[in-house]
């Protein structure tokens, strides 16, 4: 597929290319350290040496939380970063920061370029347009969760090694023959459980987070996940958990030991672990889709939808000379391009964010070398995003994912029922949309 918005925009860099003068210099910060900051330090690199115009610099801010903060501080001082990477919790928040910004989709214009966003992975650039479909940020590391299994454990408890479950119930016999053979401590286990057992789960069966399109069609949005299909999933979970068939491993990537250790055989994550996985497990693994619940799903056909992305994104930030914005066009220009993005998804386990950067791939054989790593893309693209599976454009979402981790532990520990976890993160959660609804106006 032809990269236009990369033809474009090179010919209005190239058009606009002075060599005498001295390089002008685009910062980008960021959040993210050791092997993913030795990339984002490639990246920068690929990019300078590609021309002369501009210089991207990027620096390494301590986190997602403090980056933003880092950035906030610049504002007041006109310090701020040409570029910055801003998790997906804060989208909303960066949408309504009015002035702070430049939409990608303005950005490009710019320089006389016509903006073409058919290029990119429908399911990942939704999550970052605005309610008429104009792309505000540049996706940058998207991931997507699956299920990564042993193989040698699924042999040992006589399961089909190449057909994992696709069925929660099937999945739930599978466990227990797991279990049965002694070959696991636990059948498995799972990480960032507020963004696989809820947000994800969601929008799987397709069924809404929150009402107004998840918060995309305005901020009086309220939660909506103590519906049938979630109380079900909690109350399943629990049992599991009580059974001893799972094993809730903490917040965050925890689980990951778990299973490159052998003790689960099976574990829920990002499709970013798999170069952690492959480095560290020494046993055979597959990787399969997320299952699903026949009984609750909503997708075409009565199967499951499509699953949603996690990551950040990059977004160019206002109070800048016009020289900048060509520069920072030039470089998401650059990023876009199938051949970078596609050395990025197959070094990183993040997602291509182009269809071209994904056909590159198969071209490359790269999937069939490394068997189960498309298995992001062709669930996240299983079927056009509805409303419910777009993605979630919510206020104070750390805040409200907070709240969604306490109450679930609160649920593992068995302090409270499903019906009272499940109804507390509705209240709290809509006391902090309310919150972030007052503060904008």
């Amino acid at each position: 597929m032809k990269n236009r918005l990369l033809a474009l925009a090179c010919a209005g860099v190239l058009a606009l290319a002075t060599p005498a003068k001295a390089a002008t210099e685009i910062q980008w910060w960021h959040g993210l350290a050791g092997a993913l900051g030795d990339w984002i330090d490639d990246l920068a690199k690929g990019f300078n040496t590609s021309q002369a115009e501009y210089r991207v610099v990027p620096t390494f801010k301590g986190g997602y939380a403090e980056s933003i903060t880092a950035a906030i501080a610049g504002f007041r001082t006109k310090t701020q970063p040409h570029i910055l990477l801003v998790p997906t919790y804060a989208t909303a928040q960066f949408m309504a920061a009015k002035g702070a910004t430049v939409p990608v989709h303005e950005l490009v214009s710019r320089i006389g370029a016509k903006f073409d966003e058919s290029i990119y992975l429908k399911g990942v650039v939704g999550y970052y347009a605005d309610p008429q479909g104009r792309m505000l940020s540049l996706p940058f590391n998207s991931s997507t969760p699956v299920m990564y299994y042993n193989k040698d454990a699924f042999v040992a408890a006589g399961l089909d090694p190449e057909n994992p479950p696709r069925t929660w119930p099937e999945f739930e016999a599978a466990s227990r023959k797991l279990a049965a053979v002694g070959g696991s401590r636990c059948a498995f286990t799972l990480s960032w459980q507020e963004w696989i057992f809820l947000e994800n789960l969601s929008a799987w069966h397709n069924w809404p987070v929150a009402t107004k399109a998840n918060g995309y069609g305005g901020l009086d949005t309220e939660l909506k996940l103590s519906e049938p299909l979630h109380l079900h999933h909690l109350a399943w979970s629990k049992r599991m958990l009580d059974q001893g068939l799972f094993k809730y491993a903490g917040r965050g990537n925890n689980a990951q030991a778990l299973f490159t250790s052998g003790q689960c055989a099976v574990m829920f994550n990002s499709s970013a672990g798999y170069a952690g996985v492959k480095k560290e497990a020494a046993f055979r693994f597959g990787i399969g889709m997320l299952p699903y619940w026949p009984e609750f799903a909503r997708g075409p056909n009565g199967g499951p939808q499509n699953t949603i992305i996690g990551g950040a994104s990059l977004w160019a930030l206002a109070g800048h000379d016009p020289a900048a914005y060509k520069g920072i066009a030039a470089f998401f220009t650059y990023l876009s391009n199938a051949e970078v993005q596609a050395a990025s998804h197959q070094r990183t386990g993040y997602l291509p964010i182009t269809s071209a950067a994904y056909e590159l791939t198969k071209a490359q054989g790269f999937y069939e070398k490394n068997p189960g790593t498309d298995t992001s893309i062709r669930q996240l693209d299983l079927h056009p995003p509805t409303e419910n599976s777009r993605g979630i454009r919510l206020g104070n979402y750390l805040q409200i994912q907070n709240v969604w981790n306490e109450e679930m532990e609160a649920l593992w520990g068995g302090s409270k029922t499903v019906e009272q976890a499940a109804a507390a993160i509705v209240q709290r959660g809509n006391v902090l949309l309310r919150q972030f609804q007052s503060d904008q106006r």
